[in-house]
């Protein structure tokens, strides 16, 4: 049996797609990846449900796969994932195609419909989708926030931490396979332990997987801005493997706004919280997210979110518009704003943030940075700094003329060059030899 796994929407996802390849291959099932071929026994989709745009993109890919079906050329096409937690009824009847729906929750009967038996003593054993070099380590699931427009308690459920032990065991595995650098996601990372230990534990387990040997790089994703935990910026400071890059997404800045969003947090207290991890720990990175459009948002809150990211000049930043989610508690106001002034408003924030991405990357030139080799494509290596998370953030480019990297790791680097998303650089120990490139 052949089995095709389709991973859409987030790192999350990914590592769900990571656990359910891990056990086909365990029963003796050959299972591929995002594969585009045909002839595939079974074709599982791992859909996203987020916002409007991810379930559109999951609708169409069950889509094509239904139409290969139909033209013989796979087998059954199953759909698991947030979408089909969310939305099965519905999908059921508008595609019928679809052989079977599985929820996130479902994954003994998913095997089981697959003729596999769900395997107890594999879950700290994966086999990962990701270069080796880098994987994914998810350490709560769900969330228990709240936050007016979001669903994904409504497909995730409540947050459930993973207990510290668990964790280091399955990190122990990952290092032995040669992945190097650890990237921590979860929809709450401030809140992780409370559901299990009655309180924050961020720090505790920083602590324990920073004395795991081969892990080098350990960067965290997904912190909540509301009651994040103080104590993990004295580990920041302290470990030299937690990279110097976290990713907080913050919403929005005005204080009507993050109300209705029920985010717990005001612009003050955001405001000292991101003075206070910069003044912690020097050098940090922060990445954050903003979302523009939401119900109500007026043209001076909007102009106050973009004289705060002017006046903070986060170091990453990713903006989307507003999506108006089913069941969701925002649901029940009106969606005032057009498509296209939400496109409006996302694109000026955008145009700032770029701005400042360019003039940081400018003071990178001549600068000797550490590098992680993720890629080679043609003439040029691909790689990324501490401050850089895979598929989201900055590349470092190094021509591969003269200069040789392996694959996986790390190697110092002189950046040459820098435009707004991209640094150009040549390996250190060139510069030092003064050896030509050409």
């Amino acid at each position: 049996m052949k089995v095709n796994i389709i991973t859409l929407g987030c790192s999350k996802n990914t590592v769900d797609s990571e656990r359910i390849l891990t056990q086909l291959a365990a029963s003796g099932i050959k299972a591929e990846y995002d594969s585009s071929a045909n002839g595939f026994d079974a074709v599982l989709i791992n859909t996203c449900g987020f916002i409007e745009e991810a379930k559109q993109e999951s609708v169409e890919t069950i889509l094509g796969w239904t139409r290969a079906k139909a033209e013989k050329k796979i087998g059954k096409v199953i759909v698991t994932g947030c979408l089909s937690e969310r939305y099965r009824k519905d999908l059921i009847n508008e595609i019928p195609e679809v052989d079977a729906y599985f929820g996130t929750h479902d994954l003994p009967d998913l095997l089981s419909y697959l003729g596999v038996k769900y395997r107890h003593d594999l879950p700290d054993e994966r086999i990962i989708s990701t270069p080796a070099h880098y994987a994914y380590l998810k350490i709560s699931e769900g969330c228990n926030r709240g936050c007016s427009f979001c669903a994904i308690p409504l497909m995730r459920g409540p947050m459930k931490s993973i207990p510290i032990d668990a964790l280091v065991k399955e990190t122990k595995t990952l290092a032995r396979k040669g992945t190097r650098e650890l990237i921590l996601i979860a929809q709450d990372l401030s809140a992780y332990g409370t559901d299990i230990y009655g309180r924050q534990k961020l720090s505790d387990l920083l602590l324990n997987l920073s004395g795991i040997e081969g892990i080098e790089w350990i960067r965290l994703h997904y912190a909540y801005p509301a009651r994040f935990p103080l104590s993990a910026l004295d580990v920041f400071y302290r470990e030299p493997k937690l990279c110097r890059y976290l990713d907080m997404p913050l919403q929005h800045i005005n204080d009507r706004l993050l109300s209705a969003m029920h985010r717990g947090i005001n612009k003050k207290r955001t405001t000292e919280l991101i003075c206070r991890i910069r003044e912690k720990v020097p050098g940090i990175y922060i990445r954050t997210s903003f979302m523009v459009g939401f119900p109500g948002e007026t043209e001076r809150e909007f102009e106050e979110l973009l004289e705060f990211a002017e006046k903070m000049k986060f170091e990453r930043m990713g903006v989307f518009t507003y999506s108006h989610e089913e069941n969701t508690s925002a649901h029940s106001l009106p969606d005032d704003l057009s498509r296209e002034e939400k496109k409006k408003r996302a694109d000026a924030l955008s145009a700032v943030h770029c701005s400042h991405s360019g003039e940081i990357n400018r003071t990178m030139i001549g600068k000797s940075l550490r590098v992680l080799v993720d890629r080679k494509e043609g003439d040029f290596y691909s790689g990324r700094t501490q401050y850089d998370s895979p598929e989201v953030d900055n590349e470092v480019i190094v021509p591969a003329e003269r200069q040789y990297l392996r694959v996986g790791d790390f190697s110092d680097i002189v950046i040459t060059s820098a435009s707004d998303f991209e640094l150009t650089g040549v390996m250190k120990e060139v510069i030092q030899k003064k050896q030509p490139l050409c």
